[in-house]
């Protein structure tokens, strides 16, 4: 049996702060080829997630807030936002499935939060993600400021 407590998500919450990315991941999927993937992504404010899609092959996913606040984004293929979710535990919204060929990224809102994602499988990383050419790449000059963008836009600073 795979458990989840609070140990973990503290120790996963510790790696993040730790980390550039402010994120980090554990996996509860036996590898690449499994075809569910399933994994925790303990994520602070201020990291960022590229907007990316699934397609080719397509590939839904859906994420459960364990603790803390996140957000899902969509867009469409310009860029424009046209959906969000709030994930809370306790607050009445707890999930939120994006559909294959559809724009995204997750917003951490809150210190310590910590997502449980669900998503087609297998993860090859050379066909994974579809990145947004309209998003800024990670890491680089312009991400911060994007990042800011979107959260005044939603109304979440």
């Amino acid at each position: 049996m795979k458990k989840i407590g609070k140990e973990l998500l503290d120790l996963l919450t510790a790696k993040a702060r730790q980390t550039a990315r402010l994120r980090m991941n554990h996996n509860f999927h036996d590898g690449p080829l499994d075809p569910l993937q399933r994994l925790l992504n303990a994520m602070e404010p201020g990291t960022y997630i590229r907007p990316h899609k699934h397609e080719n092959p397509d590939k839904r996913e859906v994420f459960f807030a364990m603790r803390g606040t996140l957000c899902v984004v969509q867009f469409d293929d310009k860029g424009n936002i046209t959906d969000h979710a709030i994930l809370k535990p306790g607050s009445g919204m707890y999930a939120a499935e994006v559909a294959e060929r559809t724009y995204h990224t997750v917003l951490s809102l809150e210190s310590g939060s910590v997502g449980y994602e669900v998503k087609d499988g297998p993860y090859n990383p050379l066909d994974d993600k579809d990145f947004a050419k309209w998003a800024p790449e990670e890491y680089s000059p312009e991400a911060p400021a994007y990042l800011r963008s979107l959260t005044i836009k939603l109304n979440l600073q």
